[in-house]
């Protein structure tokens, strides 16, 4: 999958021995035979629920599968010299509090935020020696409207309203990030102490509904319908509308004509970083940084991290309460709680013995949507690419444009339902919908002098290909190709500034990530897998039918995307339950 290149550009420095692995080596040593917690999984939100329980004084260890933390939030150097963010690749969502609660500036965090954010440009054929126009956003409203203005003037005047529109929304979305999903099954079969507990978790809702007030069915309508009938009731212009709807069906196996997509779109829109509300920005270092201060956080105050030790099941005892794990070499680690990161369908049909779980529950696991259209694409190049609507400077110095998600193949909502089409019919689409990001434009940390790492995220592309035939490195390099060829369209030189590239399609992501179905959420963000249906209905509050055994993944409330919620929540909800046995 990775081509090493040509080899033009003098290798970088490795990076440094982590903090956080120095912490873990000097302090603990070896691995010990029981700990109060064990977590399965050194993504993201095993390690931030690892970070709260150690700080809480909760004796956690961690076990990753692969070499390196940080699940898919992860920094490797793949073609030598280049530093990738191999699978996750942009930073915005991660909650607030976990910034400041697990003092991650402190443990090395660096960001590059980015302004401007998105580049959309167009083709525009028959424009003669006329440079074709193209969609520059950022967080100058003024200059955005200017930028509007050339595709509808009236898109220009309502785009303000519009932003203000969303804003509120996402705030009233915000505060049931941060706590569990209201407990169901403890208002309807609960003792009367169980009750009263779990009406604290209706606050979130409430405080939701103030904020929405008297306009909460548009908002209803913005998180039900498909995005293609949202925005048609704002704007016009079909570049405006195509670029606001890329963040609709990104990392989903949906169309803009899909009912709820809206939703994917909100999810995309209501980070923030460092105050700024909607702000996206590149990790220092690549999303492997990220893990790493994490990590770090965790390690300081006594957690264990283990890596290249894979978990092969979690032990129960006789009475049906979890009692630690055992690893692949026959170790069995012994614990009073198992908190597992890894996807509700690792979790519950591989790892954990199925005669201690509701035959019903399995079943609803076992059918999870976890399609996903992505192809990852990281690319080495020797060179910023030149676009016919933002030629390079003559320095080949990195441009504003460069910092952006760059949106190919993105100028009409129609070119994205047509993507998703190609898909369905189980063919890569002909023209694929591309997010081409360049960190190393703001981050010259990642890549040799003069070079560029390109990350490139791409739609639609099947799991399985039509005819039941599976990818092999033929099918890999064709569709590379064909995006190549796309993007070369928008920037002539393209190709041949390739240095090397690391091709990665939902069969990939699913075994190098664990990812089910190559889902980047795990499982799908549909309304019916969402909020007290994530994993599935009447267990969504992170424990889990087996006691003793929590959910902290992707795949539990809140869902995916580099947030930390899932991990942070449930190490609230197991703290509690571990206080109280």
């Amino acid at each position: 999958m990775a081509a090493s290149g040509r080899g033009l550009c003098k290798a970088v420095a490795a990076s440094p021995f982590p903090a956080w692995r120095r912490a873990n080596t000097e302090a603990r040593g070896g691995l010990k035979p029981e700990y109060d917690v064990v977590v399965i999984g050194a993504g993201h939100n095993g390690l931030v629920a690892a970070a709260y329980l150690q700080r809480l004084g909760v004796n956690t260890a961690v076990f990753e599968r692969r070499h390196v933390i940080g699940g898919a939030a992860v920094t490797e150097e793949i073609i030598p010299g280049f530093k990738f963010s191999r699978a996750s690749y942009l930073l915005s969502l991660l909650r607030p509090q976990i910034y400041t609660d697990l003092e991650l500036k402190k443990h090395g965090l660096r960001l590059h935020l980015r302004n401007p954010y998105s580049f959309t440009p167009m083709l525009e054929e028959g424009a003669g020696s006329k440079v074709p126009r193209c969609l520059l956003l950022g967080t100058d409203m003024a200059e955005n409207q200017k930028q509007i203005a050339q595709f509808s003037q009236k898109d220009a005047q309502v785009f303000p309203k519009y932003e203000e529109f969303m804003h509120r929304l996402a705030l009233a979305i915000d505060p049931l990030l941060d706590a569990a999903p209201v407990d169901m099954a403890a208002f309807q079969h609960g003792s009367l102490l169980q009750r009263m507990r779990s009406l604290s978790t209706l606050k979130p809702l409430l405080k939701a509904g103030r904020i929405l007030g008297a306009q909460l069915p548009r908002y209803y309508e913005v998180l039900t319908a498909p995005i293609t009938k949202v925005l048609d009731q704002w704007f016009e212009s079909e570049p405006l509308k195509a670029t606001l709807a890329t963040d609709a069906v990104i990392g989903a196996m949906t169309s803009p004509h899909t009912p709820g997509s809206g939703y994917v779109l909100l999810h995309h829109v209501m980070g923030g970083l460092e105050g700024m509300q909607g702000a996206w920005g590149y990790v220092q270092g690549g999303m492997g940084a990220l893990s790493d201060a994490i990590a770090s956080s965790a390690t300081t105050h006594g957690a264990s991290i283990f890596t290249e030790k894979t978990v092969a099941k979690v032990q129960v005892n006789s009475e049906g309460c979890v009692q630690g794990v055992v690893l692949e070499d026959g170790t069995e680690v012994r614990s009073k709680m198992v908190l597992s990161n890894t996807s509700p369908q690792i979790t519950f049909l591989k790892l954990t013995p199925q005669e201690w779980l509701p035959e019903e529950f399995l079943e609803r696991i076992s059918q999870l949507d976890t399609r996903s259209p992505v192809t990852k694409i990281n690319v080495a190049v020797d060179r910023l690419p030149s676009f016919l609507a933002a030629p390079n400077a003559p320095g080949g110095q990195p441009l504003p444009h460069h910092q952006c998600s760059i949106h190919l193949n993105c100028e009409d909502t129609l070119l994205l339902h047509q993507a998703f089409e190609d898909a369905m019919d189980g063919l890569p689409s002909h023209r694929p919908v591309i997010e081409l990001c360049i960190p190393s434009s703001l981050d010259p940390t990642l890549a040799p002098p003069g070079c560029h790492v390109v990350s490139l995220f791409t739609q639609y592309t099947p799991y399985t290909l039509a005819g039941g035939k599976a990818w092999d490195e033929q099918e890999r390099d064709a569709y590379a190709d064909r995006v190549f060829d796309c993007i070369e369209v928008y920037a002539p030189g393209f190709k041949d500034s390739v240095v090397g590239r690391d091709i990665l399609t939902p069969p990939d992501l699913e075994r190098i990530f664990g990812l089910p179905g190559g889902n980047i959420f795990h499982c799908a963000m549909s309304l019916d897998q969402l909020y007290f249906a994530r994993p599935v209905p009447l267990h969504s509050g992170y424990r889990c039918p087996l006691q003793g055994l929590y959910l902290c993944g992707s795949g539990a409330h809140p869902g995916g995307g580099v947030i930390g919620a899932a991990g942070r929540n449930a190490a609230h909800v197991a703290f509690r339950d571990l206080k109280s046995m």
